[in-house]
């Protein structure tokens, strides 16, 4: 009998409160912009500092509008594989190498072909 009183409430899918006489936090709304022009607003906290970039919900970037510009990061570029092998090696030992292991296949293929 239990079951049937529960089954039609609901139980924490649904708030009972209401939002009457209740005083909301002071808040701002900053506008962004992203690439393809589309312009969307945010809510923040009066106290609360605004970022410079948001994302939007179509995924793309907004840039703030009115706001302070964004500061571009300065960044180390990518090591890539080539710029860690001359930090081990000169160009001259690596030639070298090149050709000890080309020398090394050519004789791999003579022997198989015969």
């Amino acid at each position: 009998m239990a079951d049937r009183v529960l089954r039609g409430s609901r139980l924490g899918a649904v708030s009972y409160e209401t939002d009457r006489d209740t005083d909301l936090a002071p808040r701002r709304m900053a506008k962004y912009q992203t690439e393809n022009g589309e312009v969307y607003e945010v809510p923040f906290a009066d106290d609360a500092e605004i970022p410079g970039t948001w994302m939007c919900k179509n995924g793309q970037e907004g840039q703030l509008i009115d706001g302070p510009a964004v500061e571009v990061k300065k960044g180390k570029p990518p090591r890539t594989h080539w710029d860690m092998l001359l930090e081990r090696r000169s160009l001259e030992d690596l030639e070298d190498l090149l050709k000890e292991r080309m020398d090394l296949l050519k004789k791999r293929r003579r022997a198989g072909a015969r």
